[in-house]
C-alpha cells in the first residue's frame, strides 16, 4: 500500500491513523493475542515510531487483487538490528482492515518487546484520547 509506506518512510506516523479501518485488526509480532480498533492500532503505530530507528522498506510484494501487500523492511529496536514484513490487506473502502507484522531475529523481537512495553502506558493514553492521539 503506497500510501502507508510513504507516511511511515516519511516518519509521519500520526498520518497512519488516516489509513485504518474502525474495525482493523493487527497482530503484534511481539503479542498474543491481536489488537481491534482504530484508536488502538493508530496508538501502537505512533509508538513503533518512536521506538524504530533508521527504518527503511526494501521490498514489496503486491497481491494479485491489489489488496493485500507485503512490505519488507529494516530497522533498529534499541540499537539492535531487526528484520521484518508488515502484511497488510485493505476493505472495499481501501482502509487498512489487517495488519500483520513479523520480524527476525529473537533478539531483535526480544528488544523490540522490551521497548514497547515501555511505550505501553503512552500507547493506552493516546488510544483513550482516539485515532489521531489528541
Amino acid at each position: 500500500m503506497q500510501t502507508f509506506r510513504t507516511a511511515v518512510e516519511a516518519g509521519n506516523y500520526a498520518a497512519l491513523g488516516e489509513l485504518l479501518a474502525e474495525d482493523v485488526v493487527f497482530r503484534s509480532p511481539v503479542a498474543f493475542k491481536p489488537y481491534e480498533g482504530k484508536a488502538i492500532v493508530a496508538a501502537i503505530l505512533r509508538g513503533v515510531g518512536r521506538v524504530f530507528t533508521d527504518f527503511r522498506y526494501v521490498r514489496e510484494l503486491e497481491d494479485a487483487d491489489e489488496r493485500g501487500s507485503a512490505l519488507v523492511f529494516e530497522t533498529y529496536a534499541d540499537g539492535v538490528s531487526l528484520h521484518g514484513i508488515d502484511l497488510i490487506r485493505t476493505n472495499d473502502a481501501g482502509l487498512i482492515s489487517e495488519l500483520t507484522v513479523m520480524v527476525r531475529p529473537l533478539s531483535a523481537a526480544n528488544a523490540l518487546a522490551e521497548a514497547m512495553a515501555a511505550q505501553f502506558p503512552q500507547i493506552q493514553a493516546e488510544a483513550l484520547a482516539g485515532p489521531t492521539g489528541e
